[in-house]
């Protein structure tokens, strides 16, 4: 017998499952304990960073909510239900957007979604007589500002829906949120053609609050609510964020710097991703 074959068979090859026994042998009695294993267990390469942040934006994505990522109404790209073609076209090219809630008398009053792949087949036609855009919209998933991420994400598998509609407590649209987005929770930006990153860098949610991306530029972030914050330490306002916390923090806590109110809305292992910061 070869000596290969003896040392295969002394030493047999460690399954995934004794890799998780071995891993959680002192098994974690909550979730930051559970965290603190896994950066153990990257630390000890037996995983990368990039898998360990994954698993922990999937961990904090079932403590999000929908109002926490969704694209807010201020800031909706939406059609009129009785606009013919020729005037939905201009909107639709000019957004690049592929899917639309088409609105009735207001923003309240949500017809469906339209995609815009299902209007190309009318832009060969001449003649529009007999066109209604209530035809070829698709209903609208509507979910509560409160819906848990996760479970909006498994809704979104299921039904094979990429955008939902959110309403506050009162049935009044809030904005929309898209798959996309609930998966960049998990596996950080999801860059496409047509996202431009100078754009997208602040989300209004009202007059007084505001999602912001940590890599946010300071210089930016400081025109943008007519600050003066210092930028020679530090590139963008994660950064700056960061030294006020004095540790990597936490999804929900919160530090304040001068007259803006910073509240942690996404963070992995290693970096601050999304902020929430209202003004005093």
């Amino acid at each position: 017998m070869s000596e290969e074959s003896t040392t295969s068979r002394e030493h047999p090859r460690r399954s995934f499952k004794d890799w998780l026994s071995d891993l959680f042998h002192d098994e974690p009695s909550d979730r930051s304990e559970l965290m603190e294993s896994l950066r153990d267990a990257a630390d000890r390469q037996l995983m990368d960073g990039e898998a360990l942040n994954i698993i922990f934006g999937a961990l904090q994505v079932s403590d999000m909510q929908a109002r926490d990522i969704m694209i807010p109404r201020t800031q909706l790209v939406f059609l009129h239900a009785d606009a013919k073609p020729a005037e939905l076209l201009p909107t639709i090219i000019e957004s690049q957007h592929s899917r639309f809630p088409v609105i009735g008398e207001d923003l309240d009053d949500i017809k469906g979604i339209l995609h815009a792949k299902d209007l190309l087949p009318f832009t060969l036609h001449k003649d529009f007589s007999g066109f209604d855009i209530k035809d070829i919209i698709r209903p609208a998933a509507v979910v509560p500002e409160s819906k848990r991420l996760n479970v909006l994400l498994q809704e979104f598998r299921s039904t094979r829906n990429h955008m939902a509609v959110v309403v506050d407590e009162y049935g009044h649209v809030s904005g929309v949120v898209t798959i996309e987005d609930v998966l960049e929770q998990i596996v950080g930006d999801i860059e496409d053609e047509h996202d431009v990153d100078d754009d997208s860098f602040f989300m209004e949610l009202d007059a007084h609050t505001y999602n912001v991306k940590a890599t946010t530029p300071i210089e930016d972030f400081n025109e943008f609510f007519d600050l003066e914050l210092d930028d020679g330490e530090f590139d963008t306002i994660g950064g700056l964020v960061l030294k006020a916390f004095g540790h990597l923090p936490e999804r929900d806590e919160t530090t304040q710097i001068g007259e803006l109110q910073f509240r942690v809305l996404n963070a992995d292992s290693r970096r601050v991703r999304l902020l929430q910061v209202k003004r005093d």
